[in-house]
């Protein structure tokens, strides 16, 4: 279990980061998934930074959630 929320952490940690560049400097256009998040929907269309900081955030916790899982 520990490595499992380490790893879909991770995953959203840097999703949530490659977001937040895309959105700051329109680099990492391969890295659309949270793009189909923020620009399918209405209310995050508005706030994809935002919203992409907020993705970033869930990663990290869910890693240090993983990392404090003794086994």
């Amino acid at each position: 279990m520990k490595r499992i929320l380490e790893s879909v952490g991770g995953v959203v940690l840097v999703l949530g980061l490659a977001g937040v560049v895309r959105e700051l400097t329109g680099w990492f256009p391969f890295l659309g998934v949270t793009g189909l998040l923020t620009e399918n929907v209405g209310l995050l269309r508005e706030h994809a930074l935002l919203t992409n900081v907020a993705i970033g955030v869930v990663g990290f916790v869910t890693v240090m959630i993983g990392e404090s899982r003794s086994r």
